[in-house]
């Protein structure tokens, strides 16, 4: 990635020069200094579908907000920023997409230009998809937007209303994926998208590996529980060098008026135990995303919070950057 030796020092500088540490020992950069040569990800939300504070919750975890709200309580996206081609890419379309294509708009190299050059979806629940509708003759009225979507994905924008009408008013361009078909997006940047068991009703679900030049990481922000995915998750965290992963409870303990075999994820307590054997390096790649409003890994000062850190592993916060 670097021509230099000197080059790699002056970037070193000034990446740690911009580098602070949260109480919970999670880095968040100030991702304006971050120099425009580097391929990154960077965190843009990291709440489950129904946001924070969630409709129709008087729980402790969301009285408050709704008087004094938290702007970085945002549903879960990555931005992926190719700097090769200065491109920027948005991983879910969430009903936050306002924000956070003005975050991603000001990461890297800046740009005049706020929309992305191309969405990847997960899968049709409202949290991944319904930011669409701000492409829209309503909103923006964009012109032909990549959205890289599974066939059942596909189908599904493109013969359902409202979504229909983005297809049809050429708001966005539909890009068809397959399973472990990897998408060329630069010399040095792929995805491969790897689909996942959860709830289907309207489409597939998937998950993406992304393949920078120098690193990759895996992004699964929903499955119903690992040991439905053929694959063993032990294994793909392995091969990768961060590991996004659903972590929508903490214990399921959090949900006391839904039935919990209706809303199936891994918890972070069962994520934890079959990590366990994994190397400390190992354990370090793994990035929890994805939280339930209920869930106390949400707040930097709980004790599930600190639990989860001192056991080796991190906790996604919103602005965090991972060099590719």
């Amino acid at each position: 990635m670097f021509k230099s030796i000197s080059a790699f020092l002056v970037l070193s500088i000034l990446f740690f020069a911009c580098e602070s540490t949260t109480p919970t020992g999670s880095s968040v950069i100030d991702t304006s200094k971050i120099a425009s040569k580097v391929t990154s990800i960077v965190v843009l939300g990291t709440i489950q579908d129904g946001g924070s504070p969630h409709i129709g919750c008087t729980k402790e975890c969301c009285k408050d907000l709704f008087e004094n709200p938290d702007k970085d309580r945002q549903v879960v996206s990555l931005g992926l920023y190719d700097a090769a081609t200065g491109k920027k890419y948005l991983f879910e379309a969430t009903p936050d997409i306002t924000r956070q294509a003005k975050a991603l708009k000001s990461f890297g190299m800046k740009s005049d230009e706020e929309i992305p050059d191309g969405i990847f979806l997960t899968h049709a629940h409202i949290g991944h998809y319904a930011g669409l509708m701000f492409l829209g003759k309503e909103a923006r009225d964009a012109k032909r937007v990549p959205v890289f979507a599974m066939p059942r994905m596909a189908e599904f924008l493109q013969n359902d209303g409202p979504w229909s009408q983005l297809v049809n008013n050429e708001n966005i361009s539909l890009v068809p994926i397959e399973n472990e078909k990897v998408v060329i997006l630069s010399e040095q940047l792929q995805v491969i998208p790897l689909q996942v068991p959860h709830r289907d009703e309207f489409s597939e679900t998937v998950g993406y590996k992304i393949i920078g030049p120098e690193k990759s990481a895996l992004f699964i922000p929903d499955i119903d529980k690992w040991e439905k995915w053929e694959k063993d998750i032990v294994d793909e965290i392995r091969k990768v060098d961060y590991a996004f992963v659903d972590a929508t409870f903490f214990s399921g303990k959090e949900l006391d008026n839904r039935d919990m075999s209706e809303i199936p994820h891994p918890f972070i307590m069962e994520s934890m135990e079959k990590f366990a054997g994994l190397a400390a390096e190992e354990k370090a790649k793994v990035v929890f995303i994805h939280f339930n409003h209920t869930n106390p890994v949400i707040d930097p000062y709980s004790e599930e919070t600190k639990l989860v850190l001192e056991k080796g592993f991190r906790i996604a916060r919103i602005r965090d950057v991972f060099e590719l």
